[in-house]
């Protein structure tokens, strides 16, 4: 097996091999954008690539001569790709590597995943602070549009019904023009909610990267001249994924949103694709009183599986230093926290 680094001659058959829109050569150019450094590592056998995966690597604040990695949905670990990542992390002169495989299992199932947790404690990694939620509403695009209709919770679908009947219409528009939109709603938004999203900077540069791809693409639902909801959705080979979003606080009761999602559905059928992951949600026994319920709750009504991904997870490649910045970490959450309160 010889491991090295990827060319970019080989750009198209890496995109063959990846699995996750966070995985694509085209997603590490934007981050390239955003100024954090991007490795790309693959694995070949008789001369033939086999495996292969990005990562990126961070400066730590107040310690410039180090970093930490982001290893964000590759797929399932093993002793290659943790040799690897231990390489490539020393280099880079990492505290950790953060990990969120893309393994996923129905979440009401026994946890099929243990071994795999026990592997990675076994190879110096720790449960970890999460990215990405550890549960998802996945739906399966392949019934006919008639059956994904009738599967729906029969209040989302007479939410549907109801946005059609008072004229909501869905637009997809992916242009600059396009993602200023968004970019207005999601800062009414977070706004409204209190809560963190990406810099509209970041945006744009995801918007700059991908706008010649399919992976990027932008819908609004549109009453009465005025856009109440503005989305965007990726799309890699067979799937589609609902990463971002954002809506106004005016004319709730047209369920806008809900026609978006529905419509969202309709074009991944249009687009052969076979799944729709909601990228996140609550776990089987939601807590009301959470501030996602309401998104949980939304998403749940379009009848997906709920699914349960292994988890993140640090492979720790400096202790000591980990450790400090454990504890520093958890102080500025806290203080992030009670910031968005006020």
């Amino acid at each position: 097996m010889l491991i090295r680094p990827i060319r970019d001659d080989e750009q198209n058959i890496y995109n063959q091999l990846v699995e996750h829109p966070l995985q694509t050569w085209e997603w590490g150019e934007f981050r390239k954008k955003t100024g954090v450094e991007v490795e790309r590592i693959g694995f070949f056998n008789q001369g033939q690539l086999e495996k292969a995966f990005q990562l990126t690597f961070h400066p730590v604040p107040h310690l410039s001569n180090f970093s930490i990695g982001y290893f964000p949905r590759g797929y399932y670990p093993d002793d290659d790709q943790l040799s690897a990542l231990k390489q490539i992390g020393a280099r880079h002169k990492a505290l950790f590597i953060k990990m969120e495989p893309n393994v996923a299992y129905p979440a009401l199932e026994t946890d099929p995943a243990k071994q795999l947790a026990q592997f990675l404690i076994d190879h110096d990694c720790k449960p970890g602070r999460p990215l990405f939620t550890r549960h998802t509403f996945q739906l399966d695009l392949t019934p006919t549009e008639e059956e994904l209709f009738t599967n729906l919770n029969s209040k989302t679908r007479y939410n549907v019904r109801l946005a059609k009947k008072k004229g909501v219409q869905i637009i997809q528009d992916n242009s600059e023009n396009g993602l200023n939109t968004y970019l207005e709603i999601l800062k009414e938004t977070t706004n409204r909610q209190g809560f963190y999203a990406h810099t509209p900077d970041y945006f744009v540069k995801m918007w700059q990267n991908l706008q010649h791809t399919d992976i990027m693409n932008i819908f609004h639902a549109v009453y009465q001249n005025t856009t109440l909801a503005s989305w965007i959705i990726f799309k890699f080979k067979d799937k589609i994924y609902y990463p971002y979003g954002a809506s106004r606080d005016i004319h709730r009761d047209v369920m806008a949103s809900n026609l978006l999602m529905w419509q969202v559905i309709v074009w991944g059928k249009q687009q052969n694709c076979n799944l729709l992951d909601m990228w996140g949600a609550l776990g089987p026994e939601p807590d009301k009183s959470h501030p996602w319920y309401g998104f949980h709750r939304f998403k749940k009504g379009y009848s997906g599986q709920l699914m349960r991904f292994i988890g993140t997870y640090d492979l720790v490649l400096n202790p000591p230093l980990y450790q400090i910045f454990q504890i520093a970490d958890k102080l500025r959450w806290k203080w992030l926290r009670f910031k968005a309160k006020f």
